[in-house]
């Protein structure tokens, strides 16, 4: 009796080997406008200075909730107390947004423009937006916050990038 070497599953049946080679598939007309849009480098920004914005809420509100220091904690009713742990909440939460919306944009744009100069995605198009993020959020503290915030940043930005092996 002659069986067919590998044609047979374990149950005895005869079932056709599956291929590992996915065919290649022609992108919509719809796929390649809205990849068209997310290239577009002021859209990219725009996303991540929003996305930035909403992260930064959700931590605003989460660390503004820890902020619990008044000097006349004791003295102060139940309500006085939620108010005032409200008001340093908001205050917290829109500091924290408009930051982290700046840095998402600034960082974003930097990245795109010297993505599509270079014509390259590699780590020094991360490092040179890092350098610019943090140079443009440190610029109020003078040159040489600037200089510390650039080098900080793109450490950190390079920090990430490994950490989640976008470029191997």
């Amino acid at each position: 009796m002659a069986t067919d070497s590998g044609a047979e599953s374990g149950n005895g049946s005869k079932e056709p080997e599956k291929s590992q080679i996915e065919p290649f598939r022609m992108p919509s007309a719809e796929e390649i406008r809205a990849q068209e849009v997310w290239n577009n480098c002021a859209v990219r920004s725009v996303v991540s200075g929003v996305m930035g914005g909403g992260l930064g809420l959700f931590m605003g509100l989460f660390l503004g909730a820890l902020d619990n220091h008044p000097t006349m904690h004791d003295e102060m009713t139940g309500r006085q107390q939620f108010i005032y742990t409200a008001k340093q909440m908001g205050q917290r939460s829109w500091g924290s947004a408009k930051t982290f919306a700046v840095m998402g944009l600034v960082f974003s744009a930097a990245e795109c423009v010297v993505e599509k100069a270079r014509a390259k995605h590699d780590m020094t198009n991360t490092v040179v937006a890092g350098c610019v993020t943090g140079g443009v959020m440190s610029a109020k503290g003078g040159p040489q916050a600037a200089c510390i915030g650039c080098a900080g940043f793109a450490t950190f930005s390079v920090l990430i990038e490994k950490f989640l092996d976008r470029h191997s």
